[in-house]
Order: C-alpha cells, then structure tokens, then sequence
C-alpha cells in the first residue's frame, strides 16, 4: 500500500468494535481535560499579573509532561499493557486535579504549575497508549480513519471545556474580586473533574479490553529480531512526521490560549463571549475530523494534510492584516483545518514500520512537548511585537505542515528495506 493511498477496507479486526468504542470515549476526556487547562493562561494571567510569556508556562507545564514521560510509559506498557496504563493514567489525573485545591487555597503560581504538570503527566499516559492502541485494532490501511474518528470525540471534548471555563473560571461578576477569589474559581470545576476521572478509571479497570499483541501490520518484534537494531531516526518520513506534531500541536494549542487575549484586543470585551468563540474554534475541529473520516476514503492522506495546512496559513496570513471580525474569524475557522492533522500525520509517520511501530510512536508522541515550545514563542513575542505580529510563527507552522503533507510524509524505506 502507498503511503498515502485512498484507505479502504473494515474498520476494525473481527471482535474489536467494543473496544475501539470504549478506548474512542477516552479521547474525549483529554481533548476536554487539554483545552479546560487552556483556559487557565488567561485565568493566571489575570490572577497574578503576568506577561503573555509568563502565563503561557501552564501550557508549557502540561506539555512538557509528553517530553519526560512518553518513553517511560512505552516502557509501562510492555510491562503491565494498555488496559492497565490508560487506568493508571486516570488515576494521575485525579491526583493533578486534586493538586489545584491547594494551589487555590495558597495562591502560589508554582504550585498551579506542579497540578498542570501533574494533569499533563496522566494525559500524557493516556495518550502515548490510546493512540497506537486504536490504530492497531483493525488494518493499517485504515488506521488514518480509525484515529480521525477517535480524535473526533477529543474535538468533543475540546468544545465543551471553553464553555465550562466560561461559566465557572472566566466569569466576570462585574465586581472587583480579590487575589484569593479569582483563584478559587478553579476548585470547584477540578473537584468535580477529579471525581469522574475516579469513576471512569475504575470503569475501564472493570471492562473487558482485549490484550493487542499482533495484527497482520503491526506485528511485534522477536527477540534478536534485526530489524529492532536499526535506529528510528533513519526513517525520514518519521522524523519529519515527529517534526510535523511537534508544530501541530504547538500551534493549534498556542492559538487557542491566546485567543481570548487576542480577541480582546480586537475589540471583545466580555471574557464569556471570548471563551465561547474558543469553543467555536474547538468545535470547528469536531465538524473537521467527522467530515475527514468520510473525505479520507476518496483523498489520499497527505494530499488532505497539504490542502489543510495551506488553507490554514492563508487563514491566519489573513488574520495577521486585518482587525475586528475578520482577524477574529479567520483564526477561528484555523479549528476546522486543524481537524485531520494530529491523525494523519501519526499514521502517516509510523506508515510501513512493522514491529518498530512503537519506536516511532513514542518519537511522535514525544513531539507533542512542541505544545509547551511553540505557544511559549507566541506568548514571548507578542510581548515585544504585539499578538498580531506573532502569528508569524503560526504561519511557519502551518506551512510546514503543508510541505509534509505533501513531500514529507513520502517514505524513503519501510521495514523491508
């Protein structure tokens, strides 16, 4: 099969339709848990004060966590399976919600960061085991399908957590409100959150997912096997697709935690209307990768993904001249082309790697730390030249996308040669 070719064929293997369901439902926890974390850029901002750079650190805390712990959970896999690490992951999580209590109740920034670093660690874990896991439930000709309907139901939850934000974090009473006040907004939310992350882990402890241990693709490696010598690094297609994430993803967050900031200086001044429009932009990748599913089995994947990310560098081009509802809309309407990128440029990347699959996904998922690099650079800048002119560095963004999609992603050899 080409790399890039149209992909037909079952969606899953005999016997993996309840588990693809059941695993596809955990999307929606971090694509909720990932974006409500969003929210908290312009929350601390407004709390204590910071700069644009300073505040984007609770993104770079939470992605940071994909840097320290994607290979240790590769490791946690082989020992105990996905099953047993996506419930572990869970239960991370509740511990980092839980953090947020004492950090509102102390007011301290640092400790703000250790429960967002915290989250980012069991979201981490979640991710590194979903993404391969749901990928290798049926054939790999249709693994870009399976991921992109899997990363339709994190666009779900990417929706709905502005709107949760809106209503309980970024209120804006009217009234002057104190340091303690303002950051007490954040307890009740993540108590909440921790509560059903203890109940959905101890639900997926109690299901019945099946050990993957071999597909006709994505077969495992035999001890002294010496294809499993042969370094990743030497597949060009996977390490530009590492590339690749590390901007995806660096963007598409980056974007959404200064949107309200950036709204308002577009003339917005309710917080409510500024997060609902964040929704707007997670939403318009929820309509994205529903629609991508079906255009996936006429449009060869990096074809898709090159079309994408030009139209979302025109988008954003377009955003940097202009003001009011124009640069508002066009960064919105970049939530639709974000929608297909993360699936495909993952399957596309880890494409003909046979039992080093999961060497090359732990390079990939290892890139998504470019959610704690890429929206640093934004918020950094935009304190010298303003967020308009910042958005120089989405436009790079997008534009290497582009040019993966198109060229990059093309392997140079698979595990046969």
């Amino acid at each position: 099969m080409a790399a890039d070719s149209k992909h037909t064929g079952a969606l899953t293997s005999p016997g993996f339709v309840i588990p693809f369901i059941t695993v596809t439902a955990l999307f929606f926890v971090f694509g909720f848990i990932t974006n409500l974390n969003m929210a908290l850029v312009p929350h601390l901002k407004r709390l204590f004060t910071l700069p644009y750079g300073l505040a984007m650190l609770a993104e770079s805390a939470f992605f940071l966590a994909y840097f320290v712990f994607s290979s240790p959970t590769g490791k946690l896999i082989e020992t105990i399976g996905y099953k047993r690490t996506m419930v572990v992951s869970l239960f991370v999580q509740v511990v980092g919600c839980l953090l947020f209590v004492p950090a509102a109740k102390m007011v301290s920034f640092p400790l703000f960061l250790t429960a967002v670093f915290v989250v980012g660690a069991g979201i981490t874990a979640l991710q590194t085991a979903a993404n391969p896991y749901v990928s290798i439930l049926g054939p790999e000709s249709t693994a870009p399908i399976r991921l992109t309907l899997a990363q339709a139901l994190n666009s779900l939850g990417g929706t709905l957590a502005p709107l949760v934000a809106g209503a309980f974090i970024l209120t804006d009473t009217g009234k002057t409100q104190t340091q303690a006040e303002i950051a007490n907004m954040v307890r009740g939310p993540y108590i909440a959150i921790a509560a059903a992350l203890l109940i959905l882990g101890l639900a997926v402890a109690l299901s019945r997912l099946p050990p993957v241990t071999a597909t006709q693709e994505f077969r495992p490696g035999k001890e002294g096997d010496a294809l499993l010598t042969r370094s990743i690094l030497t597949y060009r297609h996977t390490v530009l697709g590492a590339v690749g994430i590390f901007l995806y993803v660096g963007v598409e967050v980056g974007l959404a935690s200064i949107a309200v900031n950036y709204f308002k200086t577009q003339g917005m001044s309710s917080l409510e209307s500024a997060s609902f429009l964040v929704s707007l932009y997670w939403g318009g990748a929820l309509v994205g990768r529903l629609l991508g599913a079906g255009i996936l089995t006429k449009v060869h994947s990096g074809k898709l993904v090159g079309i994408f990310g030009i139209a979302a560098a025109l988008l954003i081009a377009t955003s940097m001249f202009t003001s009011g509802n124009v640069a508002i809309w066009t960064l919105v309407l970049c939530g639709f082309f974000n929608s297909i990128m993360f699936p495909n440029i993952f399957t596309l990347g880890i494409f003909g790697l046979g039992p080093m699959t999961s060497k090359g996904s732990g390079l990939i998922m290892t890139a998504v730390v470019g959610g704690a690099v890429v929206p640093w650079a934004i918020g950094a800048l935009a304190d010298q030249v303003g967020i308009q002119h910042s958005f120089v560095i989405p436009l790079f963004c997008y534009l290497y996308i582009a040019f993966y999609g198109f060229v990059g992603s093309k392997p140079t050899r698979t595990v046969a040669a």
